[in-house]
């Protein structure tokens, strides 16, 4: 921290050079955000060891009754702190983009991938994140077919990559009148959002880009004006595309966002060679292929099948609470 303090002061020019000035406050944020975790847990375990020192002393059980609770306490915050320190890739304390999209399954799958958007939002929601949804297509049904959406926070991206591959529901179908067990399948992507610290060239010439109407929720101005954007990139043949803004010019803003994102990603794969990590969860969206199931019938178990790491708490699973999968398969990589 103090060696970033005297960066900035022995280099006033760097504020007019944009990029290497994100890049800097980035880093000081980041540090500054560890630092003051690190901090408030030492203050909680030295309030601890005076507790128990009143429980030692004096056998005060409402002392021995808070510093249990202030144990559990301590507990989490130092997992978090622990998956902070293994986070360390280049991307892995930005904002992110989670892409969720429909496999087989039909209907089911379209609901399946509501429900999924709903147990990000909360998980994303109890972490103080903020998320907004880019793109999004209904189901001819019901539910969603796919969505786009961004996470924005510090480390959003780095435990959002935990989530990436295929997940699949067991479950009596709310939309079979004979009440039978259907399995669905959905998607998960995510992919880093990149900043001015990273340089990714994108050529306008390999560029089309289509403008279209907003479809679902928004009012008379989506259904009037053509404020969509759609982006083909040709030398990779990546399609990406934004409806969230009102203006065009906005929507292609973070379009664009998007692309540099997935060209980013492609020329990391390419540079490290490293299939398993990334290609080897973009399977096939059906049998054989997940990373995660969630069966709700005949019995309550949500299991990881990188990690094994499963829990028979499978509503509050789908109530967002993610933190222990995603901690498994952080460890595991680590």
């Amino acid at each position: 921290m103090d060696e970033i303090n005297a960066r900035l002061e022995a280099s006033p020019d760097i504020w007019r050079d944009q990029s290497a000035a994100v890049g800097i406050l980035k880093e000081k944020r980041v540090l500054e955000e560890l630092i003051d975790q690190i901090q408030n847990l030492q203050t909680k375990i030295d309030d601890c060891g005076v507790l128990l020192d009143f429980v030692a002393e004096e056998n005060d059980q409402d002392s021995f009754k808070e510093a249990k609770e202030l144990l559990e306490v301590i507990s989490k915050e130092a997992d978090a702190l622990e998956l902070k320190c293994i986070l360390s890739g280049e991307t892995d304390s930005n904002d992110t983009f989670l892409s969720i999209n429909a496999g087989a399954g039909g209907t089911e799958s379209c609901d399946w991938v509501e429900m999924i958007l709903r147990m990000f939002t909360r998980w994303a929601e109890d972490k103080g994140y903020k998320v907004e949804i880019v793109d999004i297509l209904a189901g001819e049904e019901a539910g969603i077919k796919n969505v786009m959406l961004t996470v924005q926070g510090l480390y959003a991206y780095g435990y959002l990559k935990a989530e990436s591959g295929i997940h699949r529901l067991v479950r009596i179908s709310p939309f079979d009148s004979n009440a039978r067990r259907h399995t669905s399948f959905a998607s998960v992507y995510a992919s880093p959002i990149i900043d001015d610290t990273i340089d990714v060239e994108v050529n306008e010439k390999d560029l089309r880009i289509d403008t279209y109407r907003s479809s679902g929720a928004g009012g008379q101005h989506v259904n009037k004006t053509d404020s969509a954007i759609r982006i083909t990139h040709f030398p990779t043949g990546i399609v990406v595309q934004c409806q969230k803004e009102r203006s065009q010019h906005q929507n292609r803003e973070v379009a664009m966002q998007l692309l540099r994102s997935k060209l980013y990603e492609l020329e990391l794969e390419k540079k490290q060679k490293d299939k398993a990590s990334s290609e080897s969860e973009k399977k096939d969206i059906a049998w054989g292929s997940q990373i995660r199931s969630y069966v709700l019938h005949p019995y309550n178990l949500v299991k990881d099948h990188r990690t094994g790491y499963e829990t028979g708490n499978t509503q509050g699973v789908l109530d967002g609470e993610l933190d222990g999968f995603i901690k498994a398969y952080l460890l595991q990589q680590a």
